[in-house]
């Protein structure tokens, strides 16, 4: 995004949650990484701070991507769905959601990803339209406009379920981390 187009999503007014937010939260990382990493909403600590994925979810991330060797700040541009915070955490509405998809299709046209990670149900119906469902569609390559597409848990799911067993939740994402590495050094 340009800065002037920063600006303008940064005093958006496209939806209610423009009223109860403390910032617009649009990104962190890289914006000429080859892979993008699209959550669902900023929380209370990305509000507050303006990077999205700065929270307990974002460190649990931020590790999981160096477990596979993909540097949080270098390899990776990451942002959500929406750019500003649902009161108490909510799950956005589906009015929030297209209220924000313009800004969104900017980021995805600005960075240009070769590969994109969609953390959790709100961001894989956000862009891929699929509801429900993250545990049959998580691991499952989809293709979205020419891209690779990789569905994952979100890392709040993660820090609920914290076994470290094999076949675990945590196990699967980092499998599933593992897989986007592996095809981002195919392309």
């Amino acid at each position: 995004m340009t800065g002037s187009t920063l600006q303008a999503c940064s005093a958006c007014t496209a939806c209610d949650l423009a009223t109860t937010r403390q910032t617009v939260v649009i990104s962190r990382g890289n914006p000429k990484a080859d892979l993008m990493l699209i959550g669902e909403a900023p929380g209370a600590q990305e509000d507050a701070q303006g990077i999205p994925f700065v929270g307990r979810s974002g460190r649990a991330l931020d590790q999981l991507l160096r477990d596979v060797d993909l540097d949080p700040e270098h390899d990776i541009y990451i942002c959500n769905a929406i750019k500003c915070r649902p009161p108490n955490n909510r799950r956005p509405k589906k009015a929030e959601l297209a209220a924000c998809r313009a800004w969104l299709d900017l980021q995805l046209e600005a960075v240009h990803p070769k590969v994109i990670v969609l953390t959790g149900a709100t961001a894989v119906e956000a862009i891929l339209g699929i509801k429900g469902g993250m545990t049959q569609l998580r691991g499952q390559w989809q293709s979205w406009n020419g891209r690779s597409v990789m569905p994952i848990f979100h890392p709040s799911y993660l820090l609920r379920n914290p076994s470290k067993a094999v076949g675990a939740p945590l196990d699967l994402t980092r499998q599933d981390l593992d897989a986007v590495r592996r095809r981002l050094c195919e392309r």
